[in-house]
């Protein structure tokens, strides 16, 4: 897709932005399943992003995943099918502030819609709750990990 760039000089709303191009980047975001996109064109540059929700996830395959609190019982935790995906990039918190307890442990009982971690993007806190009732078998993150969109977080059986 070529960008058009702002709207010609000559128009009454010189320098004002293309709304079909952001119209069609949103749909691209979209359609893509990403969380943002950023083009720059001379001087000009415009970044469209959008927040996903932690809806029901799908299943998406992460590169690489740490397991720094994962106990051996839940090793195999990124294939489970009890894995919690990260829905967007950012940073993952474990716990609300860093005087204050996790919001889980490896045992907790959870039930479907209970805060479990934070992932902040773009300076923004997203509660990222449970999926499901049941207990977290496995911690894939440690506080403040960076984490990508698709990565496990938890594991919940």
């Amino acid at each position: 897709m070529k960008y058009p760039g702002p709207k010609p000089a000559g128009n009454a709303a010189a320098g004002a932005i293309d709304v079909e191009f952001v119209e069609a980047l949103a749909k691209l975001v979209t359609r893509m399943g990403l969380s943002e996109i950023e083009v720059a064109q001379g001087d000009f540059m415009i970044r469209v992003a959008r927040q996903i929700s932690a809806a029901p996830l799908q299943p998406v395959v992460a590169a690489s995943s740490p397991a720094p609190v994962v106990p051996a019982s839940a090793a195999s935790g990124v294939d489970a099918p009890g894995a919690v995906k990260s829905p967007m990039v950012g940073t993952a918190y474990l716990r609300a502030s860093p005087e204050a307890a996790p919001f889980v442990e490896i045992g907790s009982l959870v039930k479907a819609g209970d805060k479990i971690l934070l992932v902040e993007a773009m300076k923004t806190f997203n509660e990222i709750v449970a999926p499901r009732a049941g207990t977290v078998t496995g911690i894939l993150v440690e506080d403040g990990q960076p984490v990508e969109y698709g990565q496990p977080l938890f594991v919940i059986e």
